[in-house]
């Protein structure tokens, strides 16, 4: 997380970041892939299941439905992670 320094949370650069065009498009694309997945029945609210994109959208991935899968959170939040927080 490029707003993370020492262990600490830079407020207002975590809301730079959060406000970047290319941070918003990104989670406009996690947002509707999770919606494409409640509306086919494969999640829903509250349930502790994440929709994982087999390629991740930082290594070029999209949405289509052949790109997502339901995962458990910890499952899906388990990788390993550079210092600004993007997968290895």
């Amino acid at each position: 997380m490029p707003y993370m320094t020492a262990g600490k949370r830079d407020y207002k650069k975590q809301q730079a970041y959060d406000g970047k065009p290319s941070v918003v498009k990104d989670r406009a694309k996690r947002n509707k892939a999770r919606r494409d997945m409640v509306d086919e029945g494969k999640v829903s609210k509250g349930d502790g299941k994440d929709v994982d994109h087999k390629n991740p959208l930082s290594k070029g991935g999209g949405t289509a439905r052949s790109n997502l899968r339901v995962t458990s959170k910890s499952a899906n939040r388990s990788f390993a992670r550079t210092k600004t927080g993007k997968m290895k």
